[in-house]
């Protein structure tokens, strides 16, 4: 199986310690490429998608091996919905739709 390009995926950093969420658009050995959001900003950013207020959303961003931990599938876990699940229950649209909007 494993990670591949285009799935929704949390990387973990450390180094300083963060976590995003987003489209996977490539690993390689210098690094990762992901189209997503530091998931300190995941709430927020729901919230003001659903008021539809301005809020700075999907970013394309790198981050060198060095500092990635590790990449988890966003899956559900047990009761626990996956962040996909939560935005798109939130927002009422599919993270693919709204990616396509963004330009993808």
């Amino acid at each position: 199986m494993g990670i591949k390009r285009g799935e929704m995926v949390i990387v973990v950093l450390h180094s300083p310690r963060e976590k995003c969420w987003g489209r996977l658009d490539r690993i390689s050995a210098a690094g990762v490429h992901l189209r997503g959001i530091d998931l300190t900003a995941f709430d927020d950013w729901l919230k003001a998608l659903r008021s539809n207020e301005p809020f700075l959303g999907f970013t394309d961003v790198f981050f060198p091996l060095w500092r990635v931990e590790r990449i988890l599938h966003d899956e559900r876990s047990g009761d626990v919905p996956s962040l996909t699940e939560r935005f798109e229950a939130s927002v009422g649209r599919s993270v693919r739709e709204f990616l396509g909007d963004e330009g993808q």
